[in-house]
């Protein structure tokens, strides 16, 4: 499985070298195709994973422990990593961007005022059915990990799978080669909005190519000393590093403002959102925002969790031993969603403040990298305060490495929960490698947007794991029925 996912992954950058223009063509043609004729599959798919864990929580299912051992992590920590590898630097590149856009391009149109609205759909595109795309898989590789005593590959995950011949092998290969492609999309996001927060601090121009290729060795580095080290020695306290240092940040914004306004537009948000999320989800009536808003934001934001929810849920998986199936599934789908929801909530109605005491608005929160680095220009310390901001991005961004350095080593070595050290090496060179390959050769060829094109290929390879979710909902519910 290595050496194919590593011929695969060498051959495509040699193909992508060759020939950028046509490849990036065709994953333009393929990620819209995809979103046209997939996207309602996707809004309903979605709900249905937010009801089938909610139905499993609360049902017997429920009270099965995932092994006999109490928890291997205490909750603060279990939370934390899983935060950090479901999320983490993607709050930090859309906390004040997305917001503002939704607050003056309003989506759907209701009595709700112009914030209450922006702060519900920003609410629902990193809510409860992102973490159930996660929790699915989770729910998967814990109960085939730790209740049915088998391993830790998705490929294997059920019985009926193993029946198919070549589709387990055929399933982990496709769950490693997306994890990378979501890994490199994700290094290039990341290390392009801390080179642009750099810049922005040194007021030098943006794009510098060394700085950006010194940042992704530093953060391949980093993760792999700490994926090396273990989940508890180096990814733990990692994550747990990155939630004391967002929870700070964001309190020091907190008490600079309306604290009543915040209160106010978070509970708002969240009641219309709870009482609004089916039309939501299917984009009924009045809460249907458009075709074009729907290709542009919520398909690719399903795509995109779709195609990161293998690797995530393995990694929830494997950390939640010792807990039962309900805390996990309540523990992934709320916990994060409502952290997520009063971060929006704080940086929302800061930015809507900043812009109202504003003579005039001039695009100043639209650059999705630069954005929480401007914002902070409005609040005292603002050097100090981007510099802890950078930190904490690179902070994020090695705790998705680590973690899938991790999950990747694991497939390697025969679904091993502690995968050999030289796996990790290994894996880590290769992330590395892939990625200072893609940002220089998006350097060389700078027209076709090779990295763009890297995070569309995700939705493409993200259409097979729609399919493969909607099949184990059925095939992992009449197998629990079986036994229980």
């Amino acid at each position: 499985m290595l050496y194919i996912a590593s011929g695969i992954l060498f051959f495509l950058a040699l193909f992508i070298f060759f020939f950028t223009d046509f490849f990036y063509e065709l994953i333009e043609i393929g990620s819209v195709w995809v979103r046209e004729h997939f996207g309602g599959f996707y809004l309903w798919l979605g709900l249905l994973c937010v009801f089938f864990l909610i139905f499993i929580a609360f049902s017997r299912l429920g009270r099965i422990k995932l092994g006999n051992s109490p928890p291997e992590f205490d909750r603060l920590s279990w939370i934390a990593m899983l935060y950090s590898a479901g999320m983490g630097s993607g709050i930090l590149l859309r906390a004040v961007q997305e917001p503002v856009f939704m607050y003056l391009n309003s989506p759907i149109e209701t009595s709700s005022t112009s914030e209450v609205i922006a702060l519900e759909y920003t609410f629902y595109q990193w809510g409860f059915t992102a973490w159930a795309f996660y929790g699915i898989f989770a729910l998967l590789i814990a109960y085939s990990l730790f209740v049915r005593k088998s391993d830790i590959l998705l490929g294997t995950s059920l019985p009926q799978l193993k029946k198919i011949k070549y589709l387990p092998e055929g399933v982990n290969l496709l769950t490693i080669l997306t994890t990378v492609f979501g890994l490199v999309a994700a290094i290039g996001l990341g290390t392009t909005q801390i080179e642009g927060g750099i810049s922005h601090l040194t007021s030098t121009p943006a794009g510098t190519l060394w700085l950006i290729v010194l940042l992704v060795f530093i953060i391949c580095l980093v993760a792999f000393i700490s994926a090396f080290a273990g989940i508890t020695k180096g990814i733990k306290r990692i994550s747990n590093w990155n939630i004391y240092i967002t929870v700070i940040l964001m309190f020091f914004v907190f008490f600079q403002i309306d604290i009543l306004n915040v209160f106010s537009r978070f509970f708002e948000s969240l009641y219309s959102y709870i009482i609004d999320f089916v039309p939501l989800s299917l984009a009924l009536g009045k809460y249907n925002p458009g075709k074009e808003f729907l290709t542009d934001w919520t398909y690719y934001y399903w795509a995109f969790w779709l195609a990161w929810a293998p690797f995530t849920g393995i990694f929830i998986a494997r950390i939640s031993k010792g807990r039962s199936i309900r805390e996990m599934i309540l523990g992934v789908l709320i916990i994060p969603s409502l952290g997520s929801f009063f971060w929006f909530s704080v940086f929302g109605s800061a930015s809507f403040d900043l812009i109202g005491n504003m003579e005039s608005y001039t695009g100043e929160f639209d650059n999705v990298f630069t954005s929480l680095f401007r914002f902070f220009e409005g609040f005292p310390f603002a050097n100090f305060t981007n510099i802890v901001t950078i930190i904490l991005l690179i902070s994020f961004l090695v705790t998705s490495v680590d973690s899938a350095i991790y999950v990747l080593s694991m497939f390697s070595d025969k679904g091993k929960e502690h995968p050999r050290k030289k796996f990790r090496l290994i894996w880590a060179i290769l992330i590395l490698i892939f990625s200072e390959a893609i940002i220089i050769l998006g350097s060389i060829k700078p027209d076709s947007n090779v990295l763009t094109a890297m995070q569309k290929f995700l939705i493409i390879s993200s259409l097979p794991f729609a399919f493969f979710t909607a099949a184990i909902i059925i095939l992992f519910l009449r197998d629990l029925y079986k036994k229980y």
